[in-house]
């Protein structure tokens, strides 16, 4: 078999922390004639846990053998009892966007990845609505529209298991998808789906929350970009952004800058996860950014 080949890979190890972790990395990539060309790591004494990041590229250029280099990473893992993953760091990820009747979140990730700020293949955009089609038309991504009733939802969620599995998606971004998702649906999708939504102080929860903190008069506004599980909007952060407001705002004007921090937080969530830059640390993550 021919071995699968690329020019710059990225392994990323985490698990307990033990002496030797980055010698061992290091000695491996020197061996097979490689040289590092990013490095981060990240020690959590409270876990007595170590995340390790290393993009490398073969001296001197050309193409690494990952198939070899897998292997190497797999007895390095197996030593220290770590998970492990390499990635080629060119790769595209496979992108399902999910959406309802909100475009900026869906317009600023499409308008990214169309100048390369992302590097994504958005294999469709998926909605419970039919508003949205012309946006993804207009930067040519397939549109899905699964309507979603409480008799439909068992069938729109199977749609939407299938979808990914079928096209081998990586990731689901929840780009102000106004549906919650179901525990089973979660579950299959944990580690690879983001959602993203408001975040202010005082928390402001149910209808028209720029509303409720125009009238409780706040000085912050954001968003909070995290990963999805059962418990609705608790799993794991990974970006959070932040803008102040002051009293002139009205409660439209707030809105608009809760959707600038928003897309904000959002993209680099997706940038991020795709450049496997974040590691899942318990209810915690560990972000390379």
């Amino acid at each position: 078999m021919t071995p699968i080949r690329s020019e710059h890979l990225v392994l990323s190890l985490s698990g307990p922390d033990s002496p030797g972790i980055v010698h061992a990395v290091t000695g491996a990539l020197v061996d097979a004639e490689c040289t590092i060309v990013e490095s981060r790591q990240f020690r959590d004494p409270s876990e007595d846990a170590f995340f390790l990041r290393v993009g490398f590229a073969r001296a001197g250029g050309g193409e690494l053998d990952v198939d070899a280099l897998r292997r190497r990473a797999s007895r390095i893992a197996d030593r220290f009892g770590m998970t492990w993953r390499l990635d080629d760091a060119s790769r595209r990820s496979r992108v399902v966007i999910m959406v309802s009747k909100f475009a900026h979140c869906l317009n600023d990730l499409l308008f990214r990845n169309s100048i390369g700020e992302l590097n994504l293949d958005v294999v469709a955009v998926v909605s419970n609505h039919p508003d949205l089609g012309r946006t993804a038309d207009h930067y040519g991504v397939p549109f899905r529209h699964i309507p979603v009733t409480r008799e439909t939802k068992p069938q729109a969620e199977q749609a939407l298991l299938d979808l990914v599995r079928d096209e081998h998606v990586d990731l689901v971004v929840l780009a102000r998808y106004m549906q919650i998702l179901s525990d089973d649906v979660c579950k299959q999708l944990d580690g690879r789906a983001i959602n993203i939504h408001h975040s202010m102080l005082p928390s402001f929860k149910g209808a028209r929350p720029y509303h409720q903190a125009h009238a409780r008069g706040v000085k912050f506004i954001g968003a909070t970009a995290h990963y999805v599980t059962a418990d609705l909007d608790e799993g794991p952060i990974i970006e959070q952004e932040i803008l102040r407001v002051d009293h002139s705002l009205t409660p439209d004007q707030l809105a608009a800058r809760g959707r600038e921090a928003e897309t904000r937080a959002l993209a680099r969530a997706v940038r991020w996860h795709t450049e496997n830059r974040v590691a899942l640390n318990g209810n915690r993550t560990v972000v390379f950014g």
